[in-house]
């Protein structure tokens, strides 16, 4: 292969040293060497810069991925954890003529599968006239039998396909997989936009780039338009934080403005599919569903799945909602499938494919065996069916390295394990330029290309993304096996019309309502809420035991002992300097704020998350006294700083109501155990300066109170005083007012069940006198306390 491009590009910049792969089309050079038209003006942009600009400018995008939290869940054998965004920063050009063309063979290729869904859950002529065997849907597990006549309500069993195309040896381009069931990878297509759009801003600013906007707001206004009636909801159903790409999901909910949802956010009723929320169960006519469709109803599919919603079949059956894709719809993902496709093309659409898929060999026909045990050195034996593995028994007979043992296998296969099986032609991929090490490196490269059906018809995303190989070889794209991704841009010859997703400026502006906060997501916010407040007493708590701890030379003390005592009894093990329970409780806040991802934000996680690995690594060095008493204190500067950043910045709606409340509700319930403890007439010496301590309320206690700290002063401050943030009554006021602005869910004039325990309370320690208030009775609030949260959770939260 000619080495003349690399010389060319690299006269003035070194960067720029490329030497395309022998035998593989370049996305960047022609066979002879010269630079793609379309990517010149790049090359000539990139040629421009210093070494140190280029590295800067790169770290710009990682950092913007980073502080935007974009991750993706890497699965081992054991456990799962989250991956960085693997961005490779140079994108993938394609000229807009070109881009026509793929996407006119895309849109031909999502009707044709259109078409296929619908004969196979209806008249099912296909198998009949004998254009597809009967085998490979019956089989095919995700074919569904419920949904067999079960026509979509909007009669369109795909609304949002994913093509992932490549381009071959010829320079042609050939569809190497559908993705029909729940299509991922638009959102982190908005992120790669984001990202390599900030590395080269200048460029892309004048560029004639095609924005991506504009098709995400034709899709949103296609799926409100979907709506059975104007009061229904649209949402996303999302199998949970626990998903490879939750953060899609939940970047795809905010972006769009839907509701985020889980199955159990989800009921069905009379028919109807309602959403669980604060203010009563809501009508949703429209699901946009991103988990597997077996998982969907475990009424009438897989009966294990705790993701569904029981009654979903049979609400898609009466009409009364939308999925997107519908239920069935996985089984067009079926590899087996690309065998029979151009044939059916030619007697459905009456035209051969515009862009062909690459060769498959359907191993159920004996003439087809025949034909890749001659040829197996150019072919790829795969599971006929989506996302199943190769047999046990093929595994072993198509990994020997005797291909002749191999050629025999397949030979005597029967028909029905060979249906089992597919045999596709191996692809040489075509190479696009990544920045390796401060180079430009080819590497192989796949598309993936999205496609919305629109009230205009389907509508394709002007770009992408680009599943880019770690090395030459082309089966280590995936990002699970280190392969990285890049932003796809289609290049115009004319300026390009910015867009937005924001609608045309025809009527005056009218403020949105506000929607209904699902009861899941509420009860999420609530116990984040108490958790990062648990962790902060647990905090303040372990700082006061260790300065106590040094300054008494680690000798035991009457303080000491009723201290040790009471951290024990809050399930504390004071021997450990980070304990296990404030991680775990800071574990259980990250697990909180994971579910509600959609309605956190990107500052308020990050923090969150730096505080929790901040403990893990202080678990590790810090030693007991002075030590863990500084300690204890880096981490009471990070937890409050989040506290601050949440409460500053959150939204003041039903959400940010119910965090509040159960911020209030733990610290009440905290200082009332404190208070019973330390403020009791029998404490050790030293206790309400320790109460005092933990309570956070040293200087002002030294500015109200001219006299010395007696118990009449601690229990009034941190007991009676309104006006005081850390005080019972101030927690049971902040209770008592975000109480009353909570949906009310019960008809009639009279005062809630709810409402009337908090009022009760309150108003119990409002008229109280501090000589008045015993230990006893400080005990009996912290109790009441939390039988306000079973009340407030019975009313809102189940």
């Amino acid at each position: 292969m000619s080495r003349r491009g690399a010389t060319r590009a690299s006269r003035n910049n070194p960067l720029i040293e490329y030497s395309p792969i022998e035998g593989a089309i370049d996305e960047l050079m022609t066979a002879d060497g010269q630079i793609r038209p379309v990517w010149q003006s790049f090359i000539d942009h990139l040629s421009s810069l210093r070494e140190e600009e280029v590295a800067l400018r790169l770290a710009r995008g990682d950092e913007y991925l980073r502080d935007a939290g974009v991750f993706f869940r890497q699965y081992g054998q054991k456990d799962s954890v989250e991956r960085a965004w693997p961005l490779s920063h140079i994108p993938v050009l394609i000229q807009e003529s070109e881009w026509e063309q793929i996407s006119a063979g895309l849109i031909q290729r999502a009707d044709l599968l259109e078409a296929i869904a619908a004969d196979m859950y209806g008249p099912n002529t296909l198998v009949r006239d004998g254009y597809l065997p009967p085998s490979l849907i019956a089989t095919n597990p995700e074919w569904l039998r419920p949904a067999i006549n079960m026509l979509p309500q909007g009669r369109h069993y795909l609304n949002f396909a994913a093509v992932d195309i490549g381009r071959g040896p010829d320079g042609r381009w050939w569809v190497l997989q559908d993705r029909t069931q729940a299509p991922s990878g638009a959102g982190f297509a908005l992120e790669n936009r984001v990202a390599t759009s900030r590395v080269f801003s200048e460029f892309y600013a004048d560029a004639n780039i095609h924005r991506l906007a504009g098709f995400f707001r034709a899709f949103r206004d296609a799926l409100y338009a979907m709506r059975t009636d104007d009061t229904s909801r649209v949402g996303i159903l999302t199998p949970g934080q626990h998903n490879d790409t939750y953060y899609e999901h939940a970047y795809i909910a905010r972006y769009l403005g839907l509701m985020l949802l889980e199955g159990e956010d989800l009921v069905v009723a009379d028919g109807k599919v309602m959403v669980r929320t604060v203010s009563g169960n809501h009508p949703i006519s429209v699901l946009w569903r991103r988990l597997d469709a077996s998982y969907a109803d475990p009424l009438e599919l897989n009966g294990a799945s705790k993701l569904g919603v029981p009654g979903l079949v049979a609400a898609c059956r009466r009409g009364s909602v939308t999925l997107v894709n519908a239920l069935g719809s996985g089984v067009l993902e079926c590899p087996g499938l690309f065998a029979f496709l151009p044939r059916i093309a030619q007697h459905l659409l009456g035209a051969p494919l515009a862009m062909p898929n690459v060769a498959t060999w359907w191993c159920g026909d004996a003439a087809a065996r025949r034909e890749v045990a001659a040829n197996l050195e150019r072919v790829v034996m795969r599971s006929a069916f989506p996302n199943q593995p190769l047999p046990s028994s093929a595994a072993r007979e198509f990994g020997t390295v005797d291909v002749n043992e191999a050629a025999v296998a397949l030979q005597t296969m029967s028909d029905r394990s060979g249906s089992l099986l597919v045999a596709q032609e191996a692809v040489t991929l075509s190479t696009t330029p990544v920045m390796l090490d401060g180079k430009l490196r080819p590497r192989p490269a796949s598309l993936r290309i999205f496609l919305a059906r629109t009230s205009g018809g389907w509508q394709v995303m002007p770009g992408g993304f680009a599943r880019i190989g770690k090395t030459s070889d082309p089966s280590a794209m995936a990002m699970q096996h280190g392969g990285s991704v890049a932003d796809v841009w289609v290049v115009s010859d004319q300026p390009v019309k910015p867009d937005t997703m924001l609608p045309a400026e025809t009527a005056p502006y009218v403020r949105p309502q506000l929607g209904s906060l699902p009861s899941r997501a509420a009860d999420n916010l609530f116990w984040l809420g108490r958790y990062v407040e648990r962790a902060e007493a647990t905090l303040r708590l372990l700082r006061a035991y260790h300065t106590r701890l040094a300054e008494a030379g680690f000798a035991e003390t009457p303080l000491l002992v009723q201290l040790t005592e009471f951290i024990e009894e809050n399930g504390i093990d004071p021997e450990q300097c980070v304990p296990g329970a404030l991680r775990d409780d800071l574990a259980f806040a990250i697990g909180s704020a994971g579910k509600v991802r959609d309605r956190f934000s990107i500052d308020g996680w990050m923090a969150l998350n730096d505080l929790a690995e901040t403990a893990t690594k202080l678990a590790r060095t810090v030693t007991p006294g002075y030590d863990t008493a500084r300690a204890m204190g880096v981490l009471l500067r990070k937890i409050t700083g989040f506290s601050g950043l949440v409460h500053e910045n959150m939204y003041r709606f039903t959400g940010w109501r119910f965090l509040s409340i159960g911020r209030s509700l733990e610290r009440a319930v905290n200082m009332c155990s404190l208070l019973a403890t330390f403020a009791d007439q029998d404490a050790a010496p030293g206790s309400l300066d320790l109460a005092i301590e933990v309570g956070d309320s040293t200087m002002s206690h030294r500015r109200r109170y001219a006299v010395n700290t007696t118990r009449a002063t601690v229990i009034d401050l941190l007991g009676l005083d309104t006006m005081n943030p850390r005080s019972i009554l101030y927690h049971l006021s902040e209770v008592r007012e975000q109480i009353a602005r909570l949906p009310r869910l019960e008809h009639g004039t009279h005062m809630t069940a709810l409402s009337r325990a908090v009022l009760q309370l309150h108003t119990d320690i409002a008229v109280r006198r501090p000589e008045e208030v015993e230990s006893a009775e400080l005990a009996e609030y912290g109790e009441k306390l939390m039988r306000i949260s079973d009340v407030l959770t019975d009313t809102y939260l189940r």
